[in-house]
């Protein structure tokens, strides 16, 4: 007996109810393993959709909305023909094109930031180094607001705020992410929105790090200058297996979105030596409080 397809169930499973996002990358991980199996190159696929191998990259990366047409060829060329399989492939195509929650505020977003979104949203774990900012997951309304007023286009700072604000749910949703911050210390120091915006910052870090899905470390100034040299990071792990962990870099104008094993080997060890050479996370709520009550001069 032929065993079904990896796809026959996807469209009813637990990573349907993560969001599109998730689902993109699942459809093209099975669009990729397809074209394989057949020995089929992205450039003669590329052409049976009246694309280029660039678009079939960016396919199979999940980067981009599928069309129901390119599909349906897709799945001729690398000879689906069952009927029930191709209708069960095309049913997860379309909850993958579905509008994520942030469709609202997308006027106010990059694309390359909408990705992020999505996949923040679908992990199991968020590991992140900061140097400069607290995450944007544990920024306060005023402190948010501050920051959205430094950038060069501060249109709509209310629903900027807003927007951070329903990103931050997810540590609340059941079966949501759970998140582990590195901060260095230099941003309990940096005066963002002044003193006591500051204050109440850190207060609120304080409150978080009491949280049973957050861990908060501060990566003092006496850390080795080899850790505290690192930019600023994240590392998105994944339950499912078909999605690889991803590790996010953010730029000024754009962001990079690493998945090679080799890429992911390197930063998780930047991340563990971070996480060695940061305060613990005991010690860490000691510095939030010392700093916060430092600002109350």
């Amino acid at each position: 007996m032929t065993a079904e397809p990896a796809w026959i169930d996807l469209a009813t499973s637990p990573i349907a109810r993560r969001g599109p996002t998730a689902l993109r990358i699942m459809v093209g991980s099975q669009l990729r393993k397809l074209r394989e199996a057949c020995g089929i190159t992205p450039q003669i696929a590329g052409e049976r959709i009246r694309g280029s191998h660039a678009k079939i990259s960016r396919l199979e990366l999940g980067r981009t909305g599928y069309k129901e047409r390119d599909i349906n060829d897709l799945l001729t060329l690398y000879g689906v023909s069952d009927p029930v399989q191709r209708e069960a492939f095309l049913k997860l195509v379309r909850l993958a094109n579905e509008q994520g929650w942030w469709y609202g505020y997308s006027d106010l977003l990059p694309s390359w930031f909408e990705n992020y979104l999505g996949l923040e949203g679908a992990a199991q774990w968020i590991r992140t180094y900061e140097g400069q900012l607290v995450p944007g997951l544990l920024q306060t309304d005023d402190y948010a607001r501050a920051v959205v007023m430094m950038a060069s286009d501060t249109r709509d700072v209310m629903r900027r705020v807003e927007l951070r604000r329903k990103r931050q749910e997810i540590l609340e949703v059941p079966g949501g992410p759970s998140l582990w911050a590195i901060l260095d210390e230099s941003v309990l120091r940096r005066p963002v929105g002044g003193r006591q915006v500051l204050r109440g910052q850190i207060e609120h870090l304080l409150t978080m790090s009491d949280h049973p899905k957050v861990t908060v470390q501060v990566l003092p100034f006496s850390a080795s200058g080899h850790a505290a040299a690192a930019s600023s990071f994240a590392i998105l792990r994944f339950t499912e297996e078909q999605l690889p962990d991803i590790v996010y870099l953010e730029q000024i104008s754009s962001a990079l979105y690493l998945d090679r094993p080799q890429d992911l080997e390197t930063y998780r060890h930047v991340m563990d030596c971070l996480s060695i050479e940061a305060a613990t996370p005991v010690a860490s709520r000691a510095l939030l409080a010392a700093a916060a009550e430092a600002l109350k001069a």
